[in-house]
């Protein structure tokens, strides 16, 4: 039952934009897939639009989107929960209209088999607002498990190329990631990479030491390291059939380089963060530790090549790589601060804003259809996720009312991720997530700031 005890699934919403591009495979750049209308669920399912419903849910002036997926959080559990829990990860997300999420296996104790997945779905169940799906994570020394693994346990496997305060196992060794792409293509597990190459910075720390600034962050954690590793990942992918897909890209030479192996037939893949196209090197000399990131924030003309990315539909998805650290943790001397910020509750509006700013001509339906595609229907096709992604009959009940022109301004109180300080506090963001349902309860609304129950299902 919804709080105000509507049975779950009776809704209809209506007088929208409806943004469905699966309904019709829209083309790249253009808004086949949006159309004035409705959206009925019933029984957490959509049904035809010609089923009644209790509760009316008024969409005009609003997109409806199916529910966003974020497939790249960190919601800290087990190990780490004074950072981030699922009960707050999970308001965060349902505020920023992701339904869905993946969740990665640098915990304590790390998520780097089977039987540790299993155990972190039994502590994740009853406390989730969203459905959940998770990252099984690649052990170097038992690379053999990618070749049978079950895929209703895990379709994907995190490999961690580099070295950070959070990575459980770091995989430095070339034979042993050799073995690795061996197996998971044996197995069929899509490998999800944090590509930076650990050697190239290990070298370079031993000759001019660590930062003592965070302005100077970037320039000691350079452009080399992500563009030597995703080298490494497509010659591996060539190698092996691989499926890959690379995170959190942060350069022009890794856009460049993914693009053209996927050009060339290779089965590899790349994300984008909400931070990597929202924030500068420039920016990281205001707000330091706020966004120190691995990989670092890169300078303008990276970011530009990355919106092109998006503009061109060659990013496959976008994440928010939402990876809390308290403010004492973040505020340690600039050598001992970790990496990562929050990231899924602003992830949609974020991205919104800096399209409608960088492209203020393109109509808004085109805009919209590239954010959907990106946050919702390709993530759910990469990762096997049923019922997710789209608006069709038979699919979840995943909704968001998406308000495009509603300007407001984001500020700490806003914040739901348990930290409670995000990078974008001050921005002035261009639309607004009014409401959130999933699977035809609501579980957002914006109006009123309530929230529905923690009953998210494991998406197997």
């Amino acid at each position: 039952m919804t709080p105000d005890g509507v049975r779950s699934g009776d809704v209809v919403v209506s007088g929208g934009r409806v943004v469905a591009v699966g309904e019709t495979g829209g083309r790249r750049g253009t808004a086949d897939g949006v159309r004035s209308g409705g959206v009925v669920v019933s029984d957490g399912k959509i049904v035809p639009a010609d089923r009644e419903a209790r509760r009316v849910i008024d969409a005009r002036g609003a997109y409806v989107l199916p529910g966003l997926i974020d497939s790249h959080v960190h919601f800290r559990t087990p190990g780490l929960t004074h950072k981030e829990d699922w009960p707050h990860g999970s308001r965060a997300a349902v505020a920023g209209g992701v339904t869905t999420v993946m969740d990665m296996p640098n915990t304590v104790p790390p998520t780097l088999s089977p039987e540790a997945v299993l155990a972190k779905a039994e502590l994740v169940a009853g406390t989730s607002l969203v459905d959940y799906a998770f990252h099984v994570g690649a052990d170097p020394d038992r690379p053999e498990l990618l070749a049978d693994i079950d895929p209703g346990v895990a379709v994907s496997a995190k490999v961690f190329m580099a070295g950070h305060h959070t990575a459980p196992t770091v995989v430095r060794d070339p034979g042993q990631l050799d073995k690795i792409f061996a197996a998971a293509a044996a197995g069929r597990v899509r490998l999800v990479l944090h590509a930076e190459d650990d050697a190239v910075y290990a070298l370079l720390d031993r000759w001019r030491g660590a930062p003592v600034r965070h302005r100077d962050y970037e320039r000691y954690r350079p452009r080399t390291g992500p563009i030597s590793a995703v080298a490494q990942v497509v010659r591996l992918v060539e190698r092996h059939g691989t499926a890959a897909h690379v995170l959190h890209l942060s350069t022009a030479e890794e856009a460049d380089l993914v693009t053209a192996a996927r050009a060339a037939g290779l089965p590899v893949t790349f994300e984008l963060t909400g931070h990597h196209l929202s924030f500068t090197d420039v920016d990281t000399r205001r707000l330091g530790a706020k966004t120190r990131l691995a990989p670092a924030i890169r300078q303008r003309a990276d970011q530009d090549r990355l919106w092109e990315a998006v503009r061109l539909g060659e990013v496959s998805s976008l994440g928010s790589d939402h990876a809390p650290h308290t403010t004492e943790e973040k505020c340690r001397p600039v050598p001992d601060a970790p990496p990562g910020l929050p990231g899924v509750q602003e992830l949609a509006t974020a991205v919104w804003t800096g399209m409608r700013e960088r492209w203020p001509d393109e109509s808004p339906d085109v805009a919209m259809t590239r954010l959907v595609r990106h946050l919702a229907e390709e993530p759910a096709a990469l990762f096997g996720l049923r019922g997710k992604g789209r608006l069709e009959i038979g699919a979840d009940g995943d909704l968001v009312v998406f308000e495009p022109d509603h300007r407001w301004l984001f500020s700490a109180r806003d914040v739901r991720a348990k930290c409670g300080w995000s990078a974008y506090e001050g921005w002035t963001m261009a639309g607004r997530v009014r409401t959130t349902v999933r699977r035809g309860e609501i579980v957002w609304d914006a109006d009123t700031g309530t929230f529905g129950s923690p009953t998210g299902h494991w998406v197997r």
